[in-house]
């Protein structure tokens, strides 16, 4: 008895899941074919929600699978698009699935150079000034409060002449030049985060750091053997004297503030290399000449190119659909056990892998047939919808005219109202074109409506309206890669810091994005003037019945 209950029971169960698939299917068809009116945000006509129970009655596992339709379908049809079925797998389709790398770390790591740095530049661009101002507001005791320094001793060691002042002029003018220089070139937000230490600029930080403690020490030493030669009467460095040591402290901040721009700004503009950048998904490249730099100074040079020049990756590009019949073909191959004991089944196996083999020519003919009609085909249905949407947005354009607001009547619109009452005649033609070109996840139908709104107020032209649906722009046009931070890792057997060589090779990788780079030293050219006599430049026509002359 209990076992026709239970029996009885998984019967009924299996009908009412049977039932409610039914339904299920039933209910996606008829949400299929409803049209909607609205404009939202996104394209996503469906979002599934999958729930795994694995402690269900009877210690079944229950798998509960709910389809929530949306109403987010601006191009007026909806569109069921699935991912894989693997568990691991992600729906192309839904891009707030991919993961976004972190900016762990670089809070305190951007800044604590750049701090060091400009606190070394305070540093030596303010001991100029104390110098100067330290024994004429009594710093050292030892020159002002002497009781053996006669007053009129005093005022002739601390006096200024008119050497003393043009100096203290020129000390002036030259900090002042200083600072100018400092703050065109180097004080500038750091743009990216270097694994290793940037050689170049550390060597000018250390050169600041013993060039300004070097002044300050033989400067105290000045100032205490000036003390003592007080104390015995003898006669002691005076302030002109001081001045014009402070002045040469100066010169040589400027000539280290040289040596820098030399070597940190201009040294890497004359091209040395020529490197060769490929991105690994689809193999789009660029090459270009490059200066003296080292390898992470490079990596970022490289990915400033990237994100100004290289066009849009687009991954769904990459997933090229199998046709039935290559998909009939895939399954139709059969594959043998070459490694047998016996003669009969060695035999068997090579006539049999003979026999793959031609079959596996045969399919991979058939494969690459399959592959160039698909992709002339997708060219041809570009080109189509490209055409139905050049003609929609003339025709939407068509009906909009700007007027002035004094000449204007009640029923002038806005350029946002303007935009929401031509966007339904162009809609369908524009998501049908970004479903063939495979830029739906990159366009939202906010995006689009503010990009028309801004075009009407600008009185553009259709085709500037659809200049970027219709031409790739750069990288960093793209929404998902307006990110303020964007994490690299850089890849190479040799080390970071050390200066680009020939035949080095370095790679960037983000995701599954590689930016793989090739270096290769310019070749170096040897000119010689070869003269012409002008004598030689004589011709004749020698006249042929046969010919046309």
């Amino acid at each position: 008895m209990e076992t026709e209950s239970v029996r009885s029971e998984i019967s009924g169960r299996s009908r009412r899941s049977s039932r409610h698939r039914h339904n299920t299917h039933r209910s996606t068809r008829s949400t299929k074919s409803q049209r909607k009116d609205c404009v939202d945000n996104t394209m996503a006509p469906f979002q599934t929600s999958v729930n795994i129970n694995p402690e269900g009655r009877d210690g079944q596992e229950v798998i509960e699978v709910q389809i929530l339709p949306q109403d987010e379908n601006w191009g007026e049809n909806t569109t069921a698009v699935t991912g894989n079925t693997s568990e691991g797998s992600q729906s192309m389709e839904d891009v707030s699935n991919w993961p976004i790398e972190s900016d762990n770390g670089l809070g305190c790591s951007r800044y604590f150079g750049t701090t060091v740095a400009l606190g070394l530049c305070f540093v030596s661009f303010v001991s100029p000034l104390a110098m100067v101002v330290l024994p004429k507001i009594g710093f050292f005791p030892g020159l002002t409060d002497n009781q053996a320094i006669q007053p009129s001793q005093r005022i002739q060691l601390l006096a200024c002449t008119a050497e003393c002042k043009g100096i203290l002029l020129s000390l002036a003018f030259k900090l002042v030049l200083l600072a100018i220089g400092v703050w065109a070139i180097f004080l500038r937000p750091k743009y990216a985060i270097f694994p290793r230490i940037f050689v170049f600029r550390a060597m000018m930080l250390v050169t600041l750091a013993v060039c300004t403690f070097s002044y300050w020490l033989f400067y105290f030493v000045q100032i205490t053997e000036a003390t003592k030669a007080l104390a015995v009467g003898e006669e002691a460095v005076d302030y002109s004297s001081l001045v014009s040591y402070v002045s040469s402290f100066a010169d040589s901040l400027l000539f280290v503030h040289y040596a820098a721009i030399i070597l940190i700004e201009i040294r890497h503009l004359e091209p040395v290399y020529y490197i060769k950048i490929v991105r690994s998904p689809d193999g789009e490249s660029r090459s270009y000449a490059i200066g003296q730099l080292s390898i992470q100074r490079a990596a970022v040079w490289v990915l400033q190119k990237y994100y100004t020049e290289f066009t849009i990756y687009n991954p769904y590009l990459e997933k090229i659909p199998i046709s039935k019949s290559q998909r009939k073909a895939q399954s139709s191959i059969k594959f043998y056990e070459v490694d047998s004991n016996t003669n009969a089944s060695s035999g068997q196996a090579r006539s049999g892998g003979s026999c793959s083999g031609s079959t596996r020519r045969r399919d991979s003919g058939s494969a690459h047939n399959e592959r160039y009609y698909e992709e002339a085909e997708r060219e041809r249905r570009v080109r189509k919808r490209r055409a139905r949407l050049h003609t929609a947005a003339e025709d939407a354009f068509a009906h909009v005219r700007r007027v002035r607001l004094s000449h204007a009547g009640g029923g002038a619109l806005g350029p946002r109202e303007a935009a929401q009452a031509v966007f339904p005649s162009l809609a369908r033609a524009l998501q049908k074109y970004l479903r063939a070109t495979r830029q739906q996840p990159r366009h939202s139908a906010d995006s689009v409506l503010a990009h028309l709104a801004r075009c009407l107020s600008q009185d553009a032209s259709p085709r500037a309206f659809l200049e970027p649906f219709l031409i790739e722009g750069p990288v960093l046009a793209a929404e998902q890669e307006a990110r303020p931070i964007q994490c690299w890792s850089l890849i190479s057997d040799e080390l970071l810091a050390r200066p680009l060589a020939d035949n080095i090779e370095f790679q960037l990788r983000q995701g599954d994005i590689s930016l793989i780079c090739s270096i290769k030293q310019l070749p170096k050219f040897s000119l010689s003037e070869e003269v012409v006599d002008p004598k030689s430049n004589r011709f004749i026509l020698r006249l042929n019945s046969e010919t046309s002359v």
